[in-house]
């Protein structure tokens, strides 16, 4: 599994606007962060649409434990940003996911053929 970090985001979206100074796309890129942080902040509901929606969960205080003495520990009441992807965004994934899965299926397959011939 591979992991997009900032940096590589900005440089992905740079050589896609080459005539882009790289500081501009890092700004902008840093600001984007920023808007959708500060937006939570405020208990405010983030939607990109065809992406999805960060969303704000109050959780309620409740009892934990610790795995390796099993005392009962209180977790204590929380705010916790979710995200909840849209249908575009599953969609993409999904059928990547498919992909991906008929190759393997169809790299195995020929595999099980050449060892039985």
């Amino acid at each position: 599994m591979e992991t997009l970090t900032r940096a590589e985001l900005s440089d992905k979206i740079g050589r896609i606007s080459a005539d882009v100074p790289r500081s501009d796309v890092e700004r902008v890129v840093d600001e984007f962060f920023n808007v959708i942080s500060r937006s939570l902040e405020q208990g405010g509901v983030v939607r990109l649409s065809g992406f999805g929606n960060f969303l704000l969960l109050d959780k309620k205080q409740r009892p934990g434990r610790n795995p390796k003495t099993g005392d009962v520990i209180p977790v204590k009441a929380r705010r916790v940003v979710t995200f909840r992807p849209g249908n575009k965004l599953k969609e993409t994934v999904d059928r990547s996911t498919r992909a991906k899965f008929n190759s393997t299926l169809q790299t195995e397959s020929a595999t099980l053929e050449e060892e039985v011939a």
